[in-house]
């Protein structure tokens, strides 16, 4: 039976991207929707949005509505797409006070204000629309407090008495901490009491944990990381409490890759496709990759890819001995794709200079490069402190080129350390969290290049994996169905 939900991200493909919560909110939007589910997803209308490209369009029953937020008053109206099947689906808050910004993240001082106005929206909205949602699904910390609204401010509105409140946690490191001074902001007067009050106290409020409080259901990305979570200050940065006082209602459920866009054997972006039986193909574009990248070396000298946020979380920190050690040592080159932090730009850039010819950074993101690293690299380089779920590694192993990853999160749930003695296996994985043990994994992945027999079965066993969407999306679906019978 189709359900109705009320979905509220901060960013979604095609629209806005920062990192793979777009990816996953869009893709989610795109199938739950193929599936015939009335789901209505609300975003902001960042500035960066092109009007012309989506065709947005005002929704005539939203516009000029308003919304008091302590002492401040929004106007805002609601954009949809003209384009088939965007129509009536995905709705984007355009309030310019807020969302005319250069980046969709900033440090502001109204930060908190920014998204609490895109979750009040979905309220007022799915009102105005006469929407009854079944489910109200909030994503990170940018919506996390439609958890307590929906029990608080709309309590008494009967549209959404039988609504059950979902809550992803996509990346627990980032959770909308605020200064106790934004009360008046988040809640009613009266209504303090429903926070935590010893980080009151303390003097501040979590948004992304008082969601967790109020979720009938809370959800992250891999079942890995939904017990990672959980078990330390390490991985649950503070909220391991809660989340354990809640784990009979938290479930992990691994992401899915939209193979539409992550395919070699159709990828756009791409000149030349291939499958399992055409790695000459791949060959081709390794060779045309090195060569626009100005890198040298032969046709069977091993390249390593890297596309990431340049960020603690994603280990490159135990690069920086490991690498240039490798370099001098064997024979391959690097090609890497990010921003972030200016110590990892930095520490890629030393690189270059070090090693002109073997390596490639660029600084940034280029979606065409992106795919072109995917598909012309040998390996793919995930030396992650944590990952909730990661999607590189997953796109990689469809396109032959064999992660090496460190097991944790996600990435423990969706690639398997290869054994030549049994010819099992789909990666390079490695356990601790030392550049020792990154060193041993790239070495192993380099030795194992040469032994010709092996690598063809490890990269063909990544490539008959499937980690698509419609294969995950029902677990969502079935997830919903149990806490509306519940």
């Amino acid at each position: 039976m189709p359900l109705r939900i009320c979905f509220v991200t901060s960013e979604t493909t095609p629209y806005a991207k920062s990192g793979g919560l777009a990816d996953v909110c869009g893709a989610l939007l795109k199938y739950l929707h193929a599936d015939g589910h009335d789901v209505r997803l609300f975003m902001p209308a960042y500035a960066s949005i092109s009007r012309e490209r989506f065709d947005l369009r005002p929704v005539e029953a939203l516009q000029n509505l308003t919304l008091q937020l302590g002492d401040w008053q929004y106007r805002f109206s609601v954009l949809t797409a003209g384009a088939p099947g965007a129509r009536d689906v995905v709705y984007l808050v355009d309030c310019p006070a807020c969302y005319d910004r250069p980046s969709l993240y900033t440090t502001d001082a109204d930060e908190h204000r920014r998204f609490l106005l895109l979750t009040h929206a979905a309220f007022l909205c799915c009102q105005r629309l006469g929407f009854a949602p079944q489910i109200m699904h909030f994503n990170d910390w940018h919506s996390a407090l439609g958890t307590l609204l929906k029990r608080t401010v709309y309590a008494g509105d009967s549209l959404f008495q039988a609504a059950r409140t979902v809550l992803t946690v996509h990346n627990i490191g980032y959770q909308g901490v605020v200064d106790a001074a934004r009360l008046p902001d988040l809640l009613p007067a009266g209504e303090a009491q429903r926070l935590d009050q010893n980080a009151l106290a303390a003097g501040y409020i979590n948004l992304l944990g008082t969601g967790l409080s109020y979720a009938d259901l809370i959800t992250t990305v891999s079942p890995t990381y939904a017990r990672e979570i959980q078990s330390s200050a390490e991985y649950g940065m503070g909220l391991e409490g809660v989340l354990r006082a809640r784990r009979a209602d938290l479930i992990g459920i691994l992401n899915g890759v939209d193979y539409d866009d992550w395919d070699p054997r159709h990828d756009h972006f791409l000149p030349l496709h291939f499958d399992a039986e055409g790695l000459d193909v791949k060959a081709d574009l390794k060779r045309r990759l090195m060569q626009r990248a100005g890198l040298r070396g032969a046709a069977r000298t091993p390249l390593i890819g890297i596309v990431s946020r340049l960020a603690p979380q994603k280990g490159f920190d135990l690069l920086f001995d490991a690498m240039p050690r490798l370099m001098a040592a064997r024979e391959f080159n690097l090609v890497a794709l990010g921003n972030g932090e200016q110590r990892y730009e930095s520490f890629f850039e030393r690189l270059h200079q070090l090693f002109p010819a073997r390596v490639y950074f660029h600084r940034g993101y280029d979606d065409e490069l992106a795919h072109w690293i995917e598909a012309a690299s040998d390996m793919f380089l995930m030396p992650s402190r944590y990952e909730p779920c990661g999607l590189n590694q997953m796109y990689s192993l469809r396109y032959g080129t064999v992660p090496v990853v460190r097991r944790t999160g996600g990435l423990a749930d969706s690639v398997a350390h290869f054994d030549p003695a049994t010819g099992e296996g789909t990666g390079v994985v490695f356990n601790d969290f030392d550049a020792q043990a990154v060193h041993w994994a790239i070495g192993y992945a380099l030795d194992l290049y040469q032994d010709v027999p092996s690598w063809h079965r490890l990269v063909r066993n990544g490539m008959a994996q499937d980690f698509s969407w419609s294969l995950q999306v029902p677990r969502y679906v079935a997830a919903y169905e149990r806490l509306i019978d519940s």
